[in-house]
């Protein structure tokens, strides 16, 4: 059976099977959705579906809303080519509770999928005309909000389109892990578009739209989607599910026609939709004021989660680790990202009110972290930690009042130059993972840890010189430089 439009009308045989199918008219939905389109979202990528996707379809299936999501993929057209278009834009979801229990379902809530070519593109500028038009999100990862990327122009150009149309409001809703996302795509679009009337291609006014009538909420997502597991891919084919190859695009991007995740899901939302919004809230995701998602956006990114990612990203490469739960197996890991978590990062993080950062710890270390059956990896996390350990860490240095007491955050930065070398504990040669900064910060080290690359706020969120941590990074990196088993050694000095 293939995961086709056509196939899962034959529901007696999915069901069988144990995976769940859409309990809405998904032509119906599709045609509603192309007369008044209410959701684009960018970024066609796992998280998109394992989460987003899910999200909807839950209200759509409880008959709360009529029309899906218009996903566009801007970065890696192959997405689309080979796990939209070759499966009707289905997808099937894998959620991978810590019992061991996979959950299997269809998933019919993407109403449309192109790429961002010339075609895409007219379509899309169609779309951003209509007055329907309600929201506009992104998972296109940190990096990408620059006015640099390509794509805050045409975003830039999809709202003039729509300015020009019909000037009706909008949110744009950056659903990426970055601090003050939704300031931070704000920021990004501005300079694109006051460039734009400034070369004469839209009026002044268009910025006065911008600022008046669409809308930038902040966010906070949190949702574990490891790159396809092979072994989730057997066992559907086993099932009688075919085409389940996992596929690389020529770009690098890790996808299938499934995606898999884990059970915990958390978005909390700043509720500024000056267009309206689907009822969300009926899958679970928290609508609040800016103020409190910053607070959960700070907890989890800058003390209760991210911060220990990282810290196993870089450390389960040096010490030969494959998958993340193996790693928390491991009694020296295990107690530094406790110690970690309890000790430097939990102190200092603000309770937001709508969820207990104790209780949010809790489950990170004792439940999911260590699910063995989510096949998350150290080097997926490892990219672009350059882009992360100013973001990650730099709460935890700003917050705490004595700074010098910190031993766990100096070794996660030794650690991560440690790891740019490109050799692991074992004295074996490895890929790091690929980070935009890495051969500049690469070739820094070479010539020593100076005070002006430690001083280096960009990379690592503080002055570690003025912050007295400076010679802790140079004596932990040090000491990991030492030869073979090197870095376990320092470690357990760590921890004890």
């Amino acid at each position: 059976m293939k995961l086709t439009a056509a196939d899962i009308k034959n529901r007696a045989w999915w069901e069988a099977a144990g995976i769940a199918l859409p309990r809405f008219d998904i032509a119906l939905m599709r045609r509603r959705t192309e007369e008044s389109p209410a959701w684009v979202h960018f970024g066609a990528g796992n998280i998109f579906r394992a989460f987003l996707c899910a999200a909807l379809q839950r209200v759509l299936d409880a008959g709360a809303y009529d029309r899906g999501i218009i996903a566009c993929e801007a970065y890696d057209g192959e997405i689309i080519d080979r796990v939209y278009e070759p499966y009707d834009g289905l997808s099937l979801l894998a959620v991978l509770r810590p019992d061991g229990q996979v959950d299997k379902r269809v998933l019919a809530s993407i109403a449309r999928a192109v790429k961002a070519d010339d075609q895409g593109v007219r379509y899309m500028e169609e779309v951003f005309a209509k007055a329907s038009l309600q929201m506009v999100s992104l998972t296109v990862t940190e990096k990408a909000y620059t006015p640099q990327n390509p794509l805050m122009g045409l975003l830039c150009r999809l709202l003039r389109q729509r300015f020009f149309a019909c000037a009706a409001p909008l949110a744009m809703v950056s659903m990426d892990n970055c601090s003050r996302n939704g300031e931070k795509f704000w920021q990004a679009l501005l300079p694109v578009a006051e460039a734009m009337v400034r070369d004469g291609k839209a009026p002044e006014d268009f910025l006065l739209y911008l600022k008046e009538s669409v809308a930038f909420p902040s966010t906070m997502i949190d949702k574990i989607t490891p790159h396809p597991d092979a072994k989730i891919a057997e066992t559907l084919r086993g099932m009688g599910v075919e085409d389940m190859d996992i596929v690389r695009t020529a770009k690098g991007t890790v996808t299938a026609a499934f995606v898999n995740a884990e059970q915990a899901e958390y978005l909390v939302v700043e509720d500024a939709f000056p267009a309206g919004r689907p009822a969300l809230e009926m899958a679970g995701i928290l609508f609040t004021d800016r103020e409190t998602v910053d607070k959960v956006e700070k907890m989890k990114v800058g003390t209760c989660l991210n911060p220990l990612h990282t810290a196993l990203a870089v450390l389960g490469c040096l010490l030969g680790f494959t998958k993340i739960s193996t790693e928390m197996k491991d009694e020296d890991v295990r107690r530094f990202v406790e110690k970690l978590g309890y000790e430097e990062s939990l102190p200092v993080a603000e309770d937001p009110g709508v969820l207990s950062p104790k209780a949010f710890l809790d489950e990170v270390l004792t439940s999911r972290l260590p699910n063995h059956f989510l096949p998350d990896t150290p080097q997926r996390i490892a990219a672009d930690t350059s882009q992360k350990l100013p973001i990650r860490f730099g709460w935890t240095l700003a917050a705490t009042k004595n700074r010098q007491t910190l031993c766990c955050v100096p070794f996660v930065f030794a650690a991560w130059l440690r790891y740019l070398t490109g050799v692991d504990d074992g004295g074996n040669a490895f890929t790091p993972s690929p980070d935009p900064r890495a051969d500049e910060v690469r070739t820094r080290v070479a010539g020593g840890l100076t005070d002006d690359l430690l001083s280096d706020v960009t990379l690592f969120g503080a002055d570690l010189v003025k912050a007295g941590l400076a010679d802790k990074v140079r004596a932990y990196f040090g000491e990991m430089m030492g030869g073979k088993g090197a870095v376990r050694r320092a470690l357990q000095r760590v921890v004890l």
